[in-house]
């Protein structure tokens, strides 16, 4: 994602770009404790910048459901519109966050590729144990399905069918096709445009 600085002739240049701080864009690789941790700084710091906009470039082959549930929550406290670009891939947990984007604000660059597919996790022990984790996971996926299919002001149950009508295996989106269902807003990369100019008048 690229920010294009303008500057007035008028400016000394280099005391401008000192004194200029670049829009803070947050990246996403990895939906662990730590990625988490990150997010909610990185996020709480493009926030408070005065920036309009708060880009999230999701560049992953997924990871902890709790993890991206967690980043979710972190965006929904979010009191400017939050963007989210996808210039490569966002699967799994990836695209579950690509989807939290405000919409008219979620990017996917043409050659892109999204994968959602139902939350896995390793379960093991008694077969008791194993029943309740089963539970456990199957509501969650359920409710974050009916979260991401809200957000996209689809009715509740659209993500959780397009799932079952792919027999629950992983669900491969080209950026077009995102974009014909409603994921993806734009089929382009956005950038920051920062204009820094003086105006001096005489008489």
């Amino acid at each position: 994602m690229r920010t294009r600085l303008t500057i007035d002739p008028l400016l000394n240049r280099e005391k401008i770009q000192e004194a200029c701080e670049e829009p803070v864009v947050i990246r996403v690789n990895n939906f662990t404790e730590e990625g988490l941790r990150d997010f909610e700084k990185e996020l709480n710091c493009a926030a408070n910048t005065g920036q309009p906009v708060v880009p999230i470039m999701v560049d992953s082959f997924g990871g902890s459901v709790h993890s991206v549930l967690g980043m979710v929550a972190a965006i929904e406290c979010c009191e400017i519109p939050v963007a989210t670009i996808c210039t490569t891939k966002c699967m799994s947990a990836g695209a579950v966050l690509f989807t939290f984007g405000d919409d008219g604000y979620r990017y996917m660059h043409p050659d892109a590729t999204m994968m959602i597919h139902d939350a896995a996790w390793g379960t093991g022990g008694k077969i008791e144990d194993m029943k309740v984790d089963t539970k456990y996971l199957d509501d969650m996926n359920q409710r974050m399905f009916k979260k991401m299919a809200k957000h996209l002001n689809q009715k509740t149950d659209f993500i959780l069918e397009m799932i079952k009508t792919k027999n629950h295996l992983d669900w491969f989106l080209t950026a077009k096709d995102a974009k014909k269902i409603g994921i993806a807003n734009h089929l382009r990369v956005p950038g920051f445009d920062v204009t820094v100019s003086l105006d001096v008048q005489f008489g």
